[in-house]
């Protein structure tokens, strides 16, 4: 469970949490133990859909942009530097007068991030355990400098946010796909995992597209995404991707799916994404897809579907094609061609 670097603290006395503060916790990881906190007033501020709905089902309230006041700020170290400072930031707004505790691991820059605080305030304890830190200060009003600055244009003109995922600019496997885009998408399509929407509107510019819905869990890269498609052939849904949708609705699905929700790689992301494609697409529907040469997609593509065929690639990307969902139930024996 997450969170033991924080009920270590307690634990030990080394931070003190009273029953009646009032708690944000900010970005916590889905298996956060949240029954460690010795408070009955926790409020949850969450960006990701899918941990987002599962602290909502047990009945915490969760919400994207925390604006009550909070007595005590409880941040989990994100990946990006640019999206911790600011989130500091706002604890600081959020919590006037009251205390920040930053918690996070070594291999997300812990160690850097204390560092930073450090030039500028005074740290009024820390700790280690379990390959990470947690630190604590009062809060005041020494990082406001640091504040998340709105959506605006990155590369090309693309709205984009910092820590949202390829916040400078499109990344080369969607430019890769983009340029793979075959002339044949056409009707109802999906852009599963979409980001701030750089594939969905390259899809619009093809004539039989009638409709993209695109989904995506991240609610930050969702808002840059609508200001990005400005399209009534586009509906844009924060939606878990391996969840959402009608099944059997689609004519295509194209996508570039996330492997990873940590530093280190996990295919099984992108496999449930085939998976779901395959719930959505109609009989003879299609997927389209990119990925990385190394990440073991095949087996799954053969299991979802009748024909699979790799389109184009090098030695870093692959575009893989797969027509006709299998039904639930059928053999897993892939015709390749």
């Amino acid at each position: 469970m997450t969170l033991a670097r924080l009920a270590h603290a307690l634990e030990t006395g080394a931070l003190d949490l009273s029953y009646d503060a009032r708690v944000l916790l900010i970005e916590p990881k889905p298996d956060a133990d949240i029954g460690a906190l010795p408070t009955r007033d926790v409020t949850i501020q969450q960006n990701f859909k899918p941990t987002f709905d599962l602290f909502k089902a047990m009945g915490v309230t969760v919400n994207t942009d925390a604006k009550s006041p909070a007595d005590v700020v409880h941040i989990t170290l994100p990946r990006s530097r640019e999206l911790a400072r600011g989130l500091i930031a706002q604890a600081e707004m959020t919590a006037p007068g009251g205390r920040i505790i930053v918690d996070g691991a070594k291999t997300d820059g812990i160690d850097a991030m204390l560092k930073f605080v450090k030039a500028r305030v005074t740290i009024e304890g820390q700790l280690s355990k379990a390959h990470g830190k947690v630190f604590w200060f009062d809060a005041g009003t020494s990082f406001q400098d640091c504040a998340l600055p709105d959506p605006g244009p990155a590369a090309d003109g693309w709205i984009t946010q910092p820590g949202v995922f390829s916040a400078d600019g499109p990344d080369p496997g969607s430019f890769a796909l983009v340029d793979a885009l075959p002339k044949s998408i056409k009707g109802r399509v999906a852009d599963l995992g979409g980001g701030w929407g750089f594939l969905t509107r390259h899809l619009l510019d093809i004539p039989g597209v009638i409709h993209i819905d695109m989904v995506e869990a991240d609610h930050r890269a969702v808002v840059c995404a609508e200001l990005n498609l400005n399209d009534d052939r586009v509906a844009v849904h924060w939606a878990d991707a391996t969840k959402w949708g009608t099944p059997g609705t689609l004519d295509w699905v194209v996508m570039n799916p996330p492997f990873h929700t940590s530093r280190t790689p996990d295919a099984s992301l992108g496999q449930d994404f085939i998976r779901s494609a395959a719930r959505l697409l109609k009989p003879k529907g299609s997927l389209l897809m990119v990925a990385n040469r190394h990440l073991p997609y095949e087996t799954t593509l053969a299991s979802s579907f009748v024909q699979v065929q790799e389109l184009d690639g090098d030695n870093r990307f692959k575009i893989l094609q797969a027509d006709q969902p299998r039904a639930p139930g059928k053999p897993a024996r892939a015709k390749r061609r």
